[in-house]
């Protein structure tokens, strides 16, 4: 188990994260965007999730091999990154960043299943990995927070550069590890995406990401209107995060516990109560300090959750493609659709209207995972 060394990917992967979605909204607002346009741009870097994973996952089930194909999408993330020095204009600034994020958002998956595969039956330790990816988006938050107000959103190109750099040397320590071929090696990933319990699963993923578009493009620049620093926004992000660890770290309890379902639905329901906080309430630190902290569950406790029961709904062959399909759909597709309904509402209707649309769509993924499958306990 190369505990260390899939630990690093998920910490440079999210640390590059953390660059990206605090910082790279008032980034784009610093270098003239309009917020529609900010939407829009915000919205291919979840946009290529809904292509890129699956093409890389389609090619690594043919092939067998999922590393080489990982390292290659690292490669070309960090040289497809270089070009945003220099992108001026819409148009020059919305084919770099649909480059870059296609390259960056490709391999995660493929991580994903090689990483599940590495822990064999103790799939419920994934958590103990993937916080590593939490820990490295705190430490980006800050370190960032802390050098744009020194030296200016200039910084943050910079720090994503570096970042891909240390993914793409993370991927060339990490070997391989194979599917074990078995009882499911006839198995068609068609067959199972017809099961309601799968779809029910899906949709609950979509819109549980979507109502977090308007988080990702705008809390940001939704607190600094408001008068937060740049440290202070920094310490916001990192604060959620840093719950969000303590999740990870037990998560193999709570699984053991509650089970899946169960923590799928309650971090729905606290997304809705979430949203509205955040959109309402603003001037109140102590409130904000609250809805950071449900970050623990609207993103940890879900995404694990949702790993889990990707794990178990798509196993044997059809693996990388399940868990590519989870990323394209919820990060991909939902992330995208949040995204665009967050650029259109926001200098319109307003902040408040535009969390509140986030809260119903995390309502409606809550109606939609009633329908996962409640007779098995996974």
């Amino acid at each position: 188990m190369p505990y260390a060394r899939l630990s690093s990917y998920y910490f440079f992967h999210f640390g590059a994260l953390g660059a990206l979605v605090p910082y790279w909204g008032p980034y784009l607002l610093e270098r003239g965007f309009a917020p529609a346009a900010i939407g829009v741009l915000m919205a291919i870097l979840m946009g290529t999730k809904v292509l890129a994973p699956n093409v890389w996952g389609v090619l690594a089930d043919r092939a067998g091999e999922r590393m080489p194909i990982v390292r290659l999408g690292a490669l070309l993330a960090l040289v497809c990154v270089l070009p945003v020095f220099w992108a001026d204009g819409f148009w020059a600034m919305a084919l770099v960043m649909a480059a870059f994020s296609f390259f960056w958002n490709a391999p995660l998956p493929l991580m994903e299943a090689v990483t599940l595969n590495h822990l064999g039956s103790r799939t419920h330790r994934y958590a103990s990995v993937r916080v590593w990816g939490s820990i490295g988006f705190i430490v980006a938050v800050l370190l960032l927070g802390w050098g744009q107000e020194r030296a200016g959103s200039r910084v943050v190109p910079l720090a994503l550069l570096a970042l891909f750099a240390g993914v793409w040397l993370a991927c060339l320590l990490i070997p391989d590890r194979a599917r074990s071929h078995g009882e499911h090696a006839q198995l068609r990933l068609r067959r199972l995406l017809v099961r309601p319990e799968i779809l029910a699963f899906l949709a609950a993923c979509l819109l549980m990401q979507a109502s977090h578009g308007a988080y990702y493009a705008f809390y940001s620049i939704h607190l600094e209107a408001k008068g937060y620093g740049d440290s202070a926004v920094g310490a916001l992000w990192a604060l959620g995060v840093g719950i969000e660890v303590l999740v990870f770290v037990n998560m193999h309890r709570l699984l053991t516990r509650f089970g899946a379902r169960r923590m799928l639905l309650a971090s729905l329901a606290l997304a809705v109560l979430r949203w509205l906080l955040i959109g309402a309430f603003v001037e109140l630190v102590a409130v904000q300090l609250l809805a950071q902290g449900l970050h623990a569950a609207t993103f940890g406790t879900f995404h694990a959750a949702a790993i889990h029961l990707v794990h178990h709904y798509f196993p044997g062959p059809t693996q990388g493609r399940g868990q590519a399909l989870y990323n394209s759909v919820s990060f991909g597709l939902g992330g995208a659709i949040g995204s665009l309904i967050a650029g259109s509402l926001w200098a319109g209707a307003g902040p408040l209207a535009t969390f509140a649309a986030a809260s119903g769509l995390a309502g409606l993924g809550l109606i939609a995972a009633l329908r996962v499958d409640r007779e098995r306990r996974y």
